[in-house]
């Protein structure tokens, strides 16, 4: 039923009082876990894309990709340690140029189809992914031959040396392997792509069972796969176009757990609420702060920098953060480099911008302060940090930019942005060149507001061919000090989970935001 627009305030209203009388106390006796082998969860809106590897490029929806394909690599799960693990690929070598990589394939393993899995996967698999040339098609294009040795055995040659090639194959991002018969019975006009939208031709230990946009997913347990088999035989996976409602069914047992996107006023009551578990786990996320370098006060370096100090991110961590964050110590997100590299050194001092500030025409001291329009965290980091800049004779406007306006700032000159701009964003795959790149980089994907320096892109590149930490720690203090970037917070993935859902923190993937692998979950 659609509901008017003059009543969902009432409706919104009742229902934060009803979650708060939950949280507050009330019923505290734990709810009843599932007989039927069932597990409930949910998506907070569409995940926006469809869950085909080859296309997918989002956060939430990876819980669909990751749990209905699988790599040759994975990363290791329950720590915050990026540590390659097998998976398809039971071993691996890499040449001391980082060029060539040869794998051993694991045996006995069936696609979803009944394809049994070889070598000649690998080859389909990577040129599907080309052939499609979405966001995620980068991780194969500089493979210039696939090799293979028997049923078992595959060379991949790159065309220069590329270090982060081993986590692209771990990537929750990277290739997965498909059927090649399923590609082939399927391909149509578009590579698989309209198949692939309802269905899957993976190795997981769960099929695709229901995709309806906007409405519902499901996932089933695959009788013929390879490992543990999971406890959970069917994943019931509804669309949730509201939080509250989203907490409401959690609160009464309807879901076992939620993954993503808690507003910070849930996060505290659910911390503080002995009727569920809670687990802030490590993860790759981290919440920046862009400043644009093509117009207004911050086409000047020491203005942007003088920002940065004025900025008292202790306070933004306390407020919007408590519980699942922490100020961030490096350039990049957390547990991706050493933490004696890409050392983030700016001191909290509103004296810089206070003076530059008081020199300042009107028109200048007026700035716009961006977010995206689906993150309610940001909303009030931006409205902390207009209410700090208040402070030094900065006025400040916030203003919400839904994801695809901010995605268009990408490779332009940023005129039609904003003077600055909160986001939360994860690398694609651990290796800092990832991260280097996408952000610092003149053409990276997430370079929202086309910053650059020649030196960072030397010291990127000289880390891309060695794998050195040190060349990585140098691109990243070099892009700082442009005064383009300030990593504010590292951000714990925080979820919540009925009590007897056993396996949350053994099931996650530092790497792999808002997602657990499910056939590790069970009941206890």
């Amino acid at each position: 039923m659609r509901i008017p627009r003059r009543h969902l305030g009432a409706l919104v209203i009742g229902t934060a009082l009803m979650l708060a009388a939950t949280a507050c106390g009330g019923n505290n006796t734990p709810n009843a876990a599932p007989t039927d082998h069932t597990l409930h969860l949910s998506f907070l809106q569409d995940p926006g894309q469809p869950p085909d590897p080859d296309v997918f490029y989002a956060a939430q929806g990876l819980l669909l990709t990751t749990n209905t394909y699988e790599g040759l690599l994975q990363f290791a799960p329950g720590t915050d340690k990026v540590q390659l693990q097998p998976l398809l690929a039971t071993s691996w070598t890499a040449s001391p140029d980082n060029r060539v990589f040869t794998f051993q394939l694991r045996q006995g393993v069936t696609f979803h189809d009944g394809t049994p899995f070889t070598a000649a996967a690998v080859k389909a698999s990577f040129d599907r992914r080309l052939a499609v040339n979405q966001g995620p098609a980068y991780m194969v294009s500089e493979v210039d031959s696939v090799t293979t040795q028997g049923d078992f055995g595959v060379t991949i040659t790159l065309k220069s040396p590329n270090s982060a090639f081993l986590d692209y194959l771990a990537s929750p991002y990277g290739p997965r392997m498909m059927s090649p018969t399923g590609l082939a019975a399927n391909a149509g006009t578009d590579n698989d792509q309209t198949y692939l939208t309802t269905h899957d031709l993976g190795t997981g230990p769960y099929t695709l069972t229901d995709a309806r946009v906007g409405a519902h997913y499901g996932l089933a347990a695959y009788p013929g796969y390879w490992g543990n088999k999971p406890y959970f035989t069917t994943v019931d996976l509804p669309v949730i176009t509201d939080t509250s409602a989203q907490q409401l069914q959690f609160d009464n047992g309807g879901l076992a757990a939620i993954m993503h996107d808690l507003p910070s006023s849930a996060v505290a009551s659910y911390i503080g609420n002995t009727k569920y578990s809670n687990y802030s786990l490590p993860s790759m996320m981290s919440d920046y702060l862009y400043l644009n370098p093509h117009h207004g006060l911050f086409a000047d370096q020491a203005a942007r920098q003088a920002t940065q100090q004025a900025i008292d991110v202790a306070q933004l961590v306390q407020q919007a953060f408590s519980g699942r964050g922490k100020v961030a110590p490096q350039i990049y997100p957390p547990n991706m480099i050493g933490p004696e590299f890409a050392q983030q050194q700016i001191p909290h001092d509103t004296a810089a911008l206070t003076k530059l500030a008081a020199t300042l025409p009107a028109d200048k001291k007026s700035i716009t302060i961006g977010y995206d329009s689906s993150n309610p965290d940001n909303l009030l980091v931006g409205n902390l940090i207009q209410a700090q800049l208040a402070t030094v004779g900065i006025t400040a406007t916030v203003q919400g930019y839904p994801t695809a306006q901010i995605y268009s700032w990408i490779g332009t000159d940023a005129a039609q942005a904003p003077d600055m701009l909160a986001l939360a964003g994860w690398p694609d795959a651990p290796s800092p060149y990832t991260w280097g790149h996408i952000s610092f980089d003149p053409d990276g994907g997430l370079n929202y507001f086309g910053c650059a320096a020649p030196d960072v892109t030397a010291a990127l590149n000289t880390g891309k061919a060695s794998g050195a930490d040190r060349a990585f720690s140098d691109a990243a203090e070099k892009a700082s000090a442009t005064g383009c970037w300030l990593n504010m917070v590292d951000i714990d993935d925080f979820m919540v989970a009925q009590p007897w859902l056993k396996g949350v923190a053994e099931s996650h993937i530092v790497s792999e935001p808002n997602t657990l692998r499910l056939a590790s979950l069970s009941v206890g």
